[in-house]
């Protein structure tokens, strides 16, 4: 599946934004402005001068609604949650080549919150998956104690865990144990 640059980074903002939340770690990583200030700049988002409470709300309120894609049953369902969004966010889509990077779209208006400028973006990143009939890449780790969201790049969609150094080896690794247990006894 060939991904355009500038949708592969608005769906890693996306899988980390959601992946803030408190059903997928142990606290709210996203609890405080200070925290959406790290978020804003961990992941590059431009135009974004000075934060606030209000942000840090609308913000969450977004993740809320990414997490919600994420759950969709199937391709409607997760359509109409993305419409809802990028409506919402009042998309605006420009060309633009900045900080080094080629021509590529911004979705969100000149001047938009932060909240809006994510939705949008994202919104429209999911849109891309959502279109190319790839919405089941669209997951949550298999782990019983894990749950956090990624997006299946697997040629065959086979993925099942959100990292194989982590979860997917301290599984395999439980499993060999109890193998190995089990053979012993």
């Amino acid at each position: 599946m060939l991904i355009p640059h500038d949708t592969r980074i608005a769906l890693d903002m996306v899988v980390d934004l959601v992946n803030t939340a408190p059903e997928s770690e142990a606290t709210d990583r996203l609890a405080d402005v200070d925290a959406l200030y790290g978020f804003v700049q961990d992941h590059s988002v431009s135009g974004v001068e000075r934060l606030s409470a209000g942000d840090l709300l609308g913000v969450q309120g977004v993740r809320s609604r990414f997490a919600e894609i994420f759950a969709a049953p199937d391709a409607r369902s997760a359509a109409q949650l993305v419409n809802q969004l990028v409506a919402a966010a009042g998309t605006t889509p420009q060309l633009t080549d900045h900080d080094g990077y080629d021509w590529h779209v911004h979705y969100f208006a000149p001047g938009a919150s932060v909240a809006d400028h994510l939705a949008a973006d994202g919104g429209m990143a999911l849109a891309f998956i959502v279109v190319t009939g790839e919405q089941e890449r669209l997951r949550r780790c298999e782990a019983p104690d894990c749950g956090r969201a990624f997006v299946d790049l697997s040629r065959n969609r086979s993925r099942r865990y959100c990292s194989s150094r982590t979860c997917g080896n301290r599984l395999h690794v439980a499993a060999y144990r109890a193998r190995r247990k089990e053979a012993a006894g």
